[in-house]
């Protein structure tokens, strides 16, 4: 499979359809990205900090920043980070909820509450297009482990495709990647997340509840799944989610700060 970033040299940010990244920036980003994966984060750092001085304008890029500063307890640089991230790409879901939780952490809880529920208005109101059926073709059996390898490398691309906010482009990595293995969770739950962020809301609800049936200790499709039934309004079905997903890990600062958020609407 050809790198994502020879295939798609674009970064969206808000104002625009995307600018292409010189071939240094994208050598830099493949450090960055690689380091990152790896909690390198001193050295992921750098070479973030490399792209944005040339071009700040990267939405991913900035959020990517935020979590690093956030895990090295840099919590202001944190946060500015965050909101440049939304500011660039008010739609970039995950920016929203990495801002929220960080100035709950902060102690910023109303400003964490505006910040997660102007994310849920967003996923609301998004405009889902029609994904057109594909024909399938018979093609040959595959060994399961060249299956799972395959699948992998469509949900790493899917999720640079989700990055740089192509969400059609993702969806259809993660769809490829469930054909060659239908029971990964951490897919399914991607492949939902992208679907919510496109307003498509029932679809993303069957895609976290069947993670769930595939594992129900998979904390990532319960959260999403009560992010989404929160952004319908549905405050109980998501306390419920964010319940369930405590009890399997009871240290869990993120569904802490979603219980407190989901409390007042509630009342």
């Amino acid at each position: 499979m050809l790198n994502f970033l020879c295939r798609c040299n674009y970064l969206k940010s808000e104002g625009n359809q995307g600018e292409k990244m010189p071939p240094k920036l994208e050598e830099l980003y493949e450090q960055g990205m690689d380091a990152f994966n790896k909690n390198e984060y001193a050295i992921a750092e750098q070479a973030f900090l490399q792209i944005l001085s040339a071009k700040p304008d990267f939405a991913d890029v900035q959020n990517k920043m935020g979590i690093i500063y956030k895990q090295t307890n840099r919590i202001e640089l944190a946060v500015r980070a965050f909101e440049k991230a939304v500011e660039l790409n008010p739609r970039y879901t995950e920016a929203s909820l990495n801002l929220a939780v960080t100035l709950s952490d902060r102690g910023s809880y109303e400003k964490a509450r505006e910040v997660f529920e102007k994310a849920a208005q967003f996923t609301e109101k998004a405009a889902a297009a029609p994904v057109a059926d594909k024909t399938k073709s018979m093609k040959p059996a595959l060994d399961p482990f060249v299956k799972g390898k395959l699948a992998d490398e469509h949900r790493r691309v899917g999720k640079l495709y989700y990055d740089m906010g192509l969400l059609d482009e993702a969806i259809d990595e993660y769809q490829k990647a469930l054909r060659l293995a239908p029971t990964f969770a951490d897919i399914i739950t991607q492949l939902g997340i992208a679907l919510r962020d496109q307003g498509k809301h029932n679809e993303a609800i069957k895609e976290f509840n069947r993670a769930i049936e595939i594992n129900a200790n998979f904390i990532p499709a319960r959260l999403n799944l009560g992010i989404t039934y929160y952004s319908q309004g549905f405050y109980g079905l998501a306390e419920e989610e964010w319940r369930k997903a405590l009890k399997i890990n009871p240290d869990n600062a993120a569904i802490k700060t979603y219980l407190n958020f989901v409390r007042p609407q509630k009342s």
